[in-house]
């Protein structure tokens, strides 16, 4: 089987961040909000209720890594060429999937120049998916770059 990348994982952490923090007592725990895309969200990015209870880092590191794993067998299925390409581009494509879902993956032309192996195209689509609500998001602008830059 294979793991998720540590670049992935990263990337995840550093554009998700572990936000909405509460302090309560000595422990800091992440409360649910909405993202930017109107999602109701928990810890570093996990979909949830918005009555989900306040969780811990530690928590928020499990759902994470869940998540990434579900991100990973999405990616692979879809780009089942990403299996024998360097790390860093399988480590890219499995942040979009985590990012954006699976879904938006499978009926991408993302994922037809991924399996094409034609990176720069792959690059140029990467870049077009930074809107959020209709607009151009800072945040998404920055974090497909790091995607593009892993990727090639």
């Amino acid at each position: 089987m294979i793991e998720v990348p540590k670049a992935a994982i990263e990337l995840a952490k550093r554009f998700e961040g572990f936000e909405r923090k509460v302090k309560r007592g000595i422990e800091i725990t992440a409360v649910p909000y909405i993202c930017p895309a109107g999602f109701w969200t928990i810890g570093y990015g996990h979909l949830c209720d918005p009555k989900h209870p306040p969780i811990t880092e530690a928590e928020a590191e499990v759902y994470l890594a869940r998540d990434l794993q579900t991100a990973l067998a999405a990616t692979l299925r879809f780009c089942p060429v990403l299996a024998t390409e360097p790390e860093g581009r399988l480590a890219a494509i499995v942040d979009f999937t985590f990012n954006l879902g699976a879904g938006r993956l499978q009926t991408s032309t993302l994922r037809r120049r991924i399996n094409q192996r034609d990176w720069p195209a792959a690059a140029s689509e990467l870049r077009r998916w930074v809107y959020g609500g209709g607009k151009v998001l800072p945040g998404l602008v920055t974090r497909r770059e790091a995607e593009v830059s892993l990727l090639l």
